[in-house]
C-alpha cells in the first residue's frame, strides 16, 4: 500500500512523518516529526492518522493534524509543537518512502508537484482563510497551525539530540506526576497504616503494666 507523508532522513535514515512539505514563508524547508521521539500512544495515534482517509486526502498532513486528537484528548498539532516534536529541516535532507519499492527526494517531489499544477513552490504552502500563505511566526502564536512553523532546530536529530529529548520528556512527566500526586493528596490524603507493635514491644508493654 502506498502512503503519503512517510519518509526518512537522507543522512541517517531515521523515519519521519512530514507535517509540512513546504514551510510557509520558508519554501526550501519542511517540518517533520521524528517518530523515534514519540511515546507509544503518540506514535500509534500519528500513524493511525497517516493511514486514515483524512490523512491521505490532505495535501499537507498538518491540515489533518489540527483536527486530530491524541489519546489524552489534546490536539495533535498543538501538542506536538508545544512538546518540541516538530523539526524543521531542508527538503533536500528528506526522502519520501511511500512504499518499500520507491524513494524520492522531498525537494524533487515538491518541484514535481509544483510543475504538474503549474504553480510556484510557495503556492504549495498551507493557506490561511484569506488565501494567503501563512508566514513562519517570529513570536509564539495561539493558533496551533502557525505555531507548528517555528520548530526547534534546522538539523536532523542526532543520537545526542534524541537522548536530550527523552530526558526532557522524562523530566516533564516526573513533574506532572508529582503535581498530580500533590493534587490527589489535597483531595483525599493518604491514610497511613498504624505501625504494628513488635513482639518485643508487646512484652515490654506487658512488663511495664505489671
Amino acid at each position: 500500500m502506498s502512503l503519503k507523508h512517510i519518509g526518512r532522513t537522507v543522512k541517517n535514515k531515521k523515519r519521519v512523518v512530514v507535517a509540512y512539505r513546504v514551510v510557509p514563508g520558508d519554501i526550501d524547508n519542511c517540518i517533520v516529526v521524528n517518530t523515534d521521539t514519540l511515546m507509544a500512544e503518540e506514535h500509534d495515534s500519528l500513524m493511525k492518522l497517516v493511514e486514515s482517509h483524512t490523512g491521505q486526502s490532505a495535501d499537507e498532513l498538518a491540515e489533518a493534524m489540527v483536527r486530530w486528537t491524541l489519546p489524552d484528548g489534546s490536539n495533535m498539532l498543538h501538542t506536538f509543537h508545544r512538546t518540541g516534536k516538530f523539526l524543521k529541516m531542508p527538503q533536500r535532507e528528506v526522502e519520501m518512502t511511500p512504499d518499500t519499492y520507491n524513494v524520492i527526494n522531498l525537494r524533487e517531489l515538491v518541484e514535481l508537484i509544483a510543475q504538474q499544477r503549474g504553480v510556484e513552490i510557495e503556492d504549495l504552502a498551507v493557506k490561511d482563510t484569506s488565501g494567503q500563505a501563512k508566514k513562519s511566526p517570529e513570536k509564539k502564536k495561539e493558533s496551533p497551525v502557525t505555531e507548528a512553523t517555528a520548530p526547534q532546530s534546522n538539523e536532523p536529530l542526532s543520537d545526542e539530540d534524541l537522548a536530550r529529548q527523552y530526558r526532557s520528556q522524562a523530566d516533564a512527566m516526573y513533574k506532572e506526576a508529582k503535581r498530580l500526586r500533590e493534587e490527589a493528596e489535597k483531595l483525599a490524603p493518604t491514610k497511613r497504616k498504624a505501625k504494628k507493635e513488635t513482639r518485643a514491644e508487646k512484652e515490654q508493654t506487658a512488663t511495664g503494666d505489671s
